[in-house]
């Protein structure tokens, strides 16, 4: 019989573990028959192992996955201060087998818990799984990177970016490297422009307390859109295994800056003043439950960076996300360059080159052409190829405990490429927090500022 796996969940009775974990697990379950799994979970909530498991079988039904209970039927909930030495011991304590420590908690709690466990015996293998943001500039990165592998080594650390675990992503990677039609041209000799994109249409949704002191460029940019970028900009890896595959993503972090060293030209930012999203009415950000209007920050935010390689010389990369705005917009775009000449006799939109998009939930890639015939065979129009991929069929985070519980980091973030991530954004957050970059403004439910506006293929909500 195969050993289990321990997963503890260090924050169980938290928003993140009933809302993306638990829901998870039950999919992981389902779709893994095979699966040993022992759950465990631990908090400073005063929870009974009954009320536990009350939330783990209402996890569970929304996603329809009631069927799966028994296989953890045994699953316990511990009351302790994950940031005391004898409380983890204790729970860690007579562990068999394969042990996963999931911080699903906030990032000073979860980093005076690593203080702690630098002293406590662990399973051999033990996979530690943290939860963004990883520090909080550079230098405090580097710190964290430095605790955490006094525990455990690297390939052991599992840094969490679910958009990592996007089958979309995984996508770019197939495209990318399995055709001829698009692997010679990716590069700056024929790519004009990449974009990389991530609209809500979500506001703030009580999330003033993280988000306050985030803003969209911490909490998308150099959290996630920053790794998208290192996959589309990366040299092709041998293998995609954690070494090569993270090696590829490291080397092209560390060739991006934003473009010419330039914050004030570079990048922009903005905040949502109050406005309608459907029926619903969007207070101003300044005026949500719990923001303190003084912290300024950003609703909206775009970097145009540069990867200073001979493969990516002069492109610029684009990076934008932001919140309540009118349109749900997810999406990667590729413009490439025109054609250097096009025969006389032909009319219409010779100038324009193609583009290739990928869209993300449902998922989605288009190719966009330019195309000649109908009524008049020597006119050229604009034609998109399109090939739907759906939604796909499990949730970013089934697919992230899947290898969690594998032990296979490949697609999490590694010590370096989230030290990089910082270094890259540094130079606009000191810019914004010195007041060069002004703040636009946008209403709820607009497509942002004016001067920002650019198309967006709309979709709807994955």
């Amino acid at each position: 019989m195969t050993t289990p796996t321990t997963l503890l969940i260090l924050g169980a009775s938290g928003d993140l573990t009933s809302r993306l974990l638990l829901p998870a697990i039950a999919q992981l379950l389902r779709r893994q028959p095979d699966r040993a799994l022992v759950l465990r979970g631990a908090g400073s909530d005063d929870w009974s192992d009954e009320r536990w498991q009350e939330a783990v079988r209402t996890a569970f039904a929304t996603v329809d996955a009631e069927d799966q209970l028994p296989r953890i039927a045994g699953t316990t909930y511990t009351k302790a201060d994950v940031t005391d030495k004898d409380a983890l011991a204790g729970l860690i304590a007579g562990i068999e087998g394969s042990l996963v420590i999931y911080f699903a908690l906030p990032p000073a709690v979860t980093e005076a818990a690593c203080e702690e466990l630098v002293d406590i015996p662990l399973p051999a293998g033990t996979v530690l799984a943290l939860e963004k943001p990883f520090g909080s500039d550079e230098k405090s990165a580097a710190a964290l990177n430095a605790l955490v592998t006094r525990i455990v080594p690297e390939n052991q650390v599992f840094r969490v970016d679910h958009f990592l675990g996007r089958s979309t992503i995984l996508n770019i990677m197939g495209v990318r490297f399995a055709n001829r039609l698009v692997e010679p041209v990716w590069s700056a000799d024929h790519v004009e422009s990449v974009l990389v994109r991530y609209d809500e249409a979500l506001a703030l949704e009580n999330r003033a307390r993280y988000y306050d002191k985030a803003g969209a460029l911490v909490d998308m940019i150099q959290s996630h859109l920053l790794q998208v970028l290192a996959i589309l900009a990366m040299e092709q890896p041998a293998d995609l295994d954690e070494i090569d595959l993270r090696d590829a993503m490291a080397a092209a972090l560390r060739a991006t800056r934003i473009v010419d060293g330039d914050p004030v030209r570079s990048t922009r930012r903005a905040r949502y003043t109050a406005g309608t999203i459907g029926d619903r009415s969007i207070p101003s950000y300044t005026d949500e439950q719990g923001v303190d209007p003084s912290r300024n920050t950003e609703t909206l935010a775009e970097i145009t960076c540069e990867v200073d390689t001979a493969r990516w010389a002069g492109v610029p990369f684009t990076l934008r996300s932001g919140k309540a705005l009118g349109e749900r917009c997810a999406e990667i775009v590729v413009t490439f360059r025109p054609v250097r000449h096009i025969p006389g006799g032909l009319t219409g939109r010779p100038n324009d080159g193609g583009v290739l998009r990928f869209s993300l939930g449902p998922d989605r890639i288009e190719l966009e052409l330019n195309v000649n015939g109908g009524d008049d065979p020597f006119a050229l129009r604009r034609d998109v190829l399109s090939t739907e991929l759906g939604k796909g069929t499990l949730l970013a985070y089934t697919e992230v405990l899947s290898e969690i519980l594998d032990g296979d980091v490949a697609l999490s973030v590694r010590g370096d490429a989230a030290e990089q991530c910082w270094r890259i954004i540094q130079p606009a957050l000191d810019a914004w927090r010195s007041g060069a970059v002004p703040m636009d403004e946008y209403a709820a439910g607009s497509r942002g500022p004016e001067d920002w506006a650019t198309s967006c293929v709309p979709q709807t909500a994955s």
